[in-house]
Formats: structure tokens, C-alpha cells, sequence
């Protein structure tokens, strides 16, 4: 019962019309009498409002409005449908088609009484909206992957097709991360280089520079092996070195066109900058509705248990297996909720000694976490050490799989720490005592730390590499000159290298794996060890930190390697593939399964956290340590950020004053106070929204509570009438 019936109803006199239809109570109308005041005193609703009615009317007198009674709720709804007819088209409206009907003749007779230029503003925002619904209509058919997706959301649940949009999503990053470095680095270069339009390059001589920081040595021209070539290709080191896949290739300062010069250079920082800010807001975007979405669950604590016997059932699935296993999903997600309430009533009672034993217990198994991770970290560095060290042999002085082994050593030790190190991780998490939904984030965000921090611990031992000199001094070129003469190059191949390897490492579980796996568990069903192994299971989470690790090593390496987003585009399409193949062919789906908003959400979540990592390695290279002088455009600078200010100072003089107003601390203080004036605005927006959305949901705890109490009442009354 809302305010204002309520209100109403206690206010006047006793009410002759009857609280519930006759129609609807099947009953006559005679056996019951005008319901008296005291018993309309008796609703929930009521007592509710009796407390707040002083409140209310005093703060309306002070604001100088008082709510109107309606007569109904129909009028209600009328009058704001007819407002808003002008804004907003009919179909949005929960209406039936007789009252839609109605509603578009007012608007017709409306229109009669227009003038003739608000009748074709009318006229022309209609056929506006209908040709931007029937354009959204036409490019739902020209999405990527349409049909096969629609296929596994209704074979195997929106969890799991949520994993292959998300696979979607990001090979459709990549491309457009691939077209913005190609149209501002590389094609200014082919179209001089192949001439195509009337332009040349400009080579400006490095100034005031050792000649022997200038040296960059390429691998010699003389009798290749066939084999060469197979390592040059999964190591990016040969002919590959040479070609514009790595930042060595791009040692011009700019293109001379017929009217301007072409500044590479700024160009090339500035398109590292556009596909992080580009990433950045794409997935901030798509983040906000699944936040919403998670953010409006995370407060339904008492309807947990409806909602998912009421409300929790997939109505895409159409195949007989997968609805099987969504019935058992739910029946695991009721015993995980009714598991955390056991948790909670243990905590509740739980004993000084025994929170002290189990947190002494918790501080142990973290400390056994850490020296896993440190152990981790620790392989690695030593291994790029050991791989930086003897990769500068002679690939004649050893064996192909020698060779091999050393270049891709760090690749494989990083693989080896993210196969081994969710085992360890899955094992200690269950003496810790924690929730089953707690024990699956915090082993995922163990996991997640662990794929991403390897990238950085190899990025920054590069860079200890690069930065350190053991025999003579690196005052000279500012770097190793004498084992990195082009350093960006070769972190640009360990990137590439990584890339490689994770895509083999795929293929290779997949292919010898995951397929003899499914034919020893169809056709030796009988072993009691194919019985205990079982089939493999398609996990969503550890699928996601794979293809996460991708995305975070295309984001760092595209600095260095221009052209890895477009090899990241590939792998991705392999990818969705062969995971596709996979899953419908090899594997079943997990029993833990995840919804689609939830699934979207923590994707993004993990993509954001690799983003993050990935930008911290790129500003400490371009800000930090100095350029290379033997290769790239940046061989006139100090480092690489050193463009910026260059080219600021080209500026006329008013310009410069205010790009350095702005990039001043004059600016910087009021605009952060202007920012944090703006976000307490919003929480206080947000808490306001928040108190509304609890009002509403007490009124409609007061609405059910008065509908138990009216059918109580009617049940009471049908009772007497029958004795």
C-alpha cells in the first residue's frame, strides 16, 4: 500500500467501498460490512506512515509544497505518458496495444495544433530514430563471430559464451591498436618508401655522440642454415631483426611531404599514447553496466536464495546436457550460499583462541604464498640473466636445440611458474577457512598477480640489464651499449618471443593433451584411472588469465614491435578457434559456471589490472632510460619523452605559455580541488539514489506485508461466513 492511499484512506471517514474487488474475492458484497477505521489502522503500512507523518507534513510546510491527491493510478500514468509523448516513443511504455492506440491518437490530434515547423522537427526526429534503429539492426549481422556465438550461448550457458565475447572484444582492440600505429608510423614510411607520394625521408646526424654508441651490428650475410631461418622466425632475431616488425627499423626523424614535415618521432610516442588511452576507455566503458549490475546484486542478501530458485535459470540453453549441468550449477551455488551462512554463524561463535590460531594459520600460509611468488621471481630474473648472457654466441657453436632452449628460457621457466603456481595456490587455500566463494576470488586475483608480475619482473630484468655495465663504464651511451647496442629491439623480441611460445604452449595442450585425453576417457571408460581423471574441464577463469597475459604482453611490447598488436590479432583468431573446437569436441564445462554480467565484469576487472601493469614498465622506459643512438627515431633524444618538450618549444609564444600554464602547479591544485568538489558531488548523488532505492524497497516490503495481512483478513472473513 503506498503513501498516499494509505494517508488518504485514514484520513477520511469510514469508506464504503470495499478494500478488495468483489470480482476478484468471488464473494458477495453483502456478507461483508464498510470496514471501519480500526481496522485500517491495523495495516503494517499504516503504522509505518502514522510514525512519519509529522516529519513529512512539517517539511513540506517549510518547503512550500504539498503532495496533491489523485484520484487514480491510471490518471497518474496518463498524465505523465502524455507529458513525455513528445520525448520519448510509445513502444518504451508497459502498456497493452489498445492503450498504445489511444495513446498515438492524442498524439495525432496533438499534432493537428502544432506549427508547422514543430510538425517537421516532430516528423524529422522520428525518422531519425528509425533510421538509427534500423542502422543498429543491419550492423548486429556484421558482427564477428555472430552465429558461432549464438551457437555455444545456447549449447553451453551465457557463462561461457561471455568467454568468447570477451575473446571477440579483444581481437577487435588489437585491430583498431594495429591501424592506429599503422597509419601514424608506418604508413608515412611506405608510401616514401615505395614511392607512392612525392616525399622523402629526413635523417638528421646524431650531434655530439660517441661514434661507438652509433654501432648496431646485424647478424652477418654469409652461409645460412635452413634451421636459421626456423629459429629467426620464433625468435624475431635474422632477417626478422631488419624488417619493420621491431623498433630498430624505424630510424628516420621524419617524412618531408610537398607542404610539411612529417615528425616521426612525436608520432610515434604520441601513438603509443592514443591505443593506451584508447584501451583505457574502452574498458572502463563496457565496465561501468557490469558494475552496475554487480553493484546492485552485492546488496541483495535476503532475496539470494529466490533469486536463484526464482530467477537464476538460463533461457538461452536449448541442449539437454548443459541444462543438466545448469541444474546442478544451481544446486552448487545454494550449497556454496548455505556453506557461507555456516561460515558466518562459525565466525560468530568462534572464541578468542580460536581466532587467534586461525589467523597465526592465515599469517603462515601467506608467508608460504610470498615465498612461492619470491621463488618464482627469482627463476626468472636468473633465467634472463643466463639467457642475456650466452644468447650473443655463435649459433654454429651449438645445436638447434640448445640454441632454442637458451632464447626461449625465460618463456619457458614464465610458463612453468604459471602452470605450477595455481596448483599450490588451489592446495593452500583450503586450510585458510575461508567461504567457497571467497577461497575462488582470492585464489583467481593469486593467479592474476602471479601472470601479470612475471611480465614485469622480465621487463624490469631486462632493464637492470640495459642500465648496468660490469667492466667499463656506461657514462658513454647511458646504456650496455656493448650487449645492447639497439635495446629497444631485443625487448621488443623477448615480447615477441613470449607471444610465440604462448601460442605454441596452446596449440600443444590443446592438440596432445586435452584430444588424447577425451579419447583415453571415451573408449577406456573401464580404467579406474581414467575414471578418477576424467574429462577436461573448460574453466572460464583460467581461459581468461591466459588470454589476459596475451593482451597485457601485446600492450607492453607494442612499443617495441609495432606490428604485435596484428600478431596479437592472429593468435586471438587462432584462438577463438581452437578453444571453440575444443570445447564443443574435448571438453565439458565447468560445474562452477559463472553468469554473463558477473563473467563481463571480472574479465574487464583482470584486463584493467594487466593494462595498469603494463603501463608501469612503458613510462620507466620512455621516461627514464635513455634512447638508443644506433636505431630509431629517437636517436636525437636523450630519452623519449624528450620529444615532448622539443616539439612544445616549436609552439608560437602564447601557446607555449598556456600548455605550460596548464602542465603547471597553478593549475594542477584548483583542478584537483574542481575534481574532488565534483566526486563528493557524485557520492553524495549516489547516497541520495541509494536512500530512494531503500525507501522503494521498504515500500514494497509494507505492500507485501499488507497483502499478507488483507488475505489473513479475508480468510478470517470466509471462514465466519461459512460457520
Amino acid at each position: 500500500m503506498s503513501e498516499s492511499s494509505a494517508s488518504a484512506l485514514a484520513s477520511g471517514g469510514p469508506s464504503r467501498q470495499p478494500l478488495v474487488h468483489p470480482e476478484s474475492l468471488s464473494l458477495d458484497s453483502s456478507c461483508f460490512s464498510p470496514p471501519p477505521v480500526n481496522f485500517l489502522q491495523e495495516l503494517p503500512s499504516y503504522r509505518s506512515i502514522a510514525r512519519k507523518r509529522t516529519n513529512i507534513v512539517s517539511r513540506d510546510k517549510q518547503s512550500g509544497t504539498l503532495l496533491k491527491p489523485t484520484d487514480s493510478y491510471s490518471s497518474q500514468l496518463e498524465g505523465g505518458i502524455t507529458e513525455n509523448l513528445n520525448s520519448q516513443s510509445i513502444r518504451k511504455y508497459a502498456l497493452n496495444i489498445s492503450e498504445k492506440r489511444r495513446l498515438r491518437d492524442i498524439q495525432e490530434t496533438q499534432m493537428k495544433y502544432l506549427s508547422e515547423w514543430d510538425q517537421w522537427k516532430r516528423y524529422s526526429s522520428k525518422s531519425w530514430k528509425r533510421f538509427i534503429e534500423k542502422a543498429r539492426e543491419m550492423t548486429t549481422h556484421l558482427e564477428l563471430w555472430r552465429e558461432d556465438i549464438r551457437s555455444i550461448e545456447g549449447k553451453f550457458g551465457t557463462g561461457i559464451q561471455s568467454y568468447f565475447s570477451f575473446l571477440r572484444f579483444l581481437v577487435l582492440l588489437n585491430l583498431v591498436i594495429f591501424l592506429i600505429i599503422f597509419l601514424l608510423v608506418l604508413l608515412p614510411i611506405l608510401l616514401t618508401k615505395y614511392k607512392i607520394t612525392n616525399s622523402s625521408f629526413v635523417l638528421h646526424p646524431s650531434k655530439a655522440v660517441d661514434i661507438q654508441c652509433t654501432v648496431y651490428p646485424i647478424s652477418s650475410s654469409g652461409l645460412i642454415y635452413f634451421y636459421s631461418y626456423i629459429i629467426d622466425l620464433l625468435s624475431g632475431t635474422g632477417f626478422l631483426e631488419e624488417t619493420c616488425l621491431f623498433y630498430g627499423h624505424y630510424t628516420i626523424d621524419g617524412v618531408k611531404f610537398q607542404n610539411f614535415t612529417y615528425d616521426l618521432s612525436l608520432a610515434y610516442l604520441l601513438s603509443t599514447i592514443a591505443y593506451l588511452a584508447l584501451s583505457l576507455l574502452w574498458i572502463v566503458k563496457r565496465s561501468v553496466e557490469g558494475f552496475k549490475i554487480n553493484l546492485i546484486r552485492s546488496e541483495e542478501h535476503f532475496q539470494s536464495y529466490c533469486n536463484k530458485i526464482f530467477a537464476g535459470w538460463d533461457f538461452c540453453i536449448t541442449n539437454r546436457s548443459m541444462a543438466d549441468l545448469k541444474h546442478s550449477s544451481l544446486r552448487y551455488e545454494l550449497r556454496a550460499d548455505l556453506e557461507e551462512e555456516r561460515i558466518r554463524q562459525k565466525i560468530a561463535d568462534r572464541t578468542s583462541e580460536e581466532t587467534i590460531r586461525i589467523y597465526s594459520l592465515r599469517l603462515i600460509l601467506n608467508c608460504i604464498v610470498l615465498a612461492v611468488l619470491a621463488a618464482c621471481f627469482y627463476a626468472i630474473y636468473r633465467a634472463t640473466i643466463f639467457s642475456q648472457e650466452h644468447m650473443k654466441k655463435e649459433i654454429d657453436k651449438m645445436v638447434v636445440g640448445e640454441n632454442l632452449l637458451i632464447l626461449y628460457l625465460p618463456s619457458i621457466v614464465i610458463t612453468l611458474a604459471n602452470f605450477i603456481t595455481p596448483m599450490i595456490f588451489a592446495k593452500i587455500i583450503h586450510y585458510e577457512d575461508y567461504s567457497p566463494g571467497f577461497e575462488i576470488r582470492l585464489t583467481i586475483l593469486r593467479c592474476v598477480f602471479m601472470r601479470l608480475a612475471t611480465i614485469c619482473v622480465l621487463v624490469f630484468t631486462l632493464g637492470s640489464k640495459i642500465t648496468s655495465c660490469d667492466n667499463y663504464s656506461c657514462e658513454l651511451c647511458g646504456y650496455n651499449q656493448k650487449l645492447y647496442p639497439c635495446w629497444e629491439t631485443q625487448v621488443g623480441q623477448e615480447m615477441y618471443k613470449l607471444m610465440i611460445f604462448d601460442l605454441i604452449i596452446i596449440l600443444a595442450v590443446t592438440l596432445f593433451v586435452d584430444f588424447p585425453r577425451k579419447l583415453l576417457v571415451t573408449y577406456c571408460s573401464s580404467w579406474k584411472l581414467m575414471q578418477c581423471w576424467g574429462q577436461q574441464e573448460f574453466a572460464i577463469p583460467d581461459n581468461v588469465l591466459g588470454i589476459v597475459y596475451g593482451q597485457t604482453i601485446c600492450w607492453i611490447g607494442a612499443f617495441f614491435s609495432p606490428l604485435l598488436p596484428a600478431i596479437a590479432t592472429l593468435k586471438f583468431i587462432i584462438i577463438f578457434y581452437v578453444k571453440e573446437m575444443s570445447l564443443i569436441h574435448t571438453c565439458r564445462p565447468s560445474p562452477r559456471q559463472f553468469r554473463a554480467s558477473n563473467s563481463n565484469f571480472f574479465f574487464l576487472l583482470v584486463l584493467l589490472i594487466g593494462l595498469c601493469l603494463a603501463v608501469i614498465p612503458l613510462t620507466i622506459s620512455m621516461a627514464h632510460i635513455p634512447s638508443s643512438k644506433a636505431c630509431g627515431p629517437f636517436i636525437n633524444y636523450n630519452t623519449t619523452w624528450e620529444v615532448i618538450p622539443k616539439t612544445v618549444s616549436t609552439f608560437p609564444g602564447s601557446l607555449q605559455s598556456v600548455v605550460h600554464g596548464v602542465t603547471s602547479e597553478a593549475f594542477a591544485v584548483p583542478f584537483f580541488m574542481i575534481i574532488c568538489l565534483i566526486m563528493f558531488y557524485f557520492i553524495a548523488l549516489a547516497g541520495a539514489h541509494k536512500r530512494v532505492v531503500d525507501q522503494l524497497r521498504e515500500q514494497l516490503s509494507l505492500e507485501s506485508r499488507d497483502k499478507r495481512y488483507l488475505i489473513q483478513k479475508l480468510t478470517e472473513a470466509q471462514r465466519e461466513t461459512r460457520n
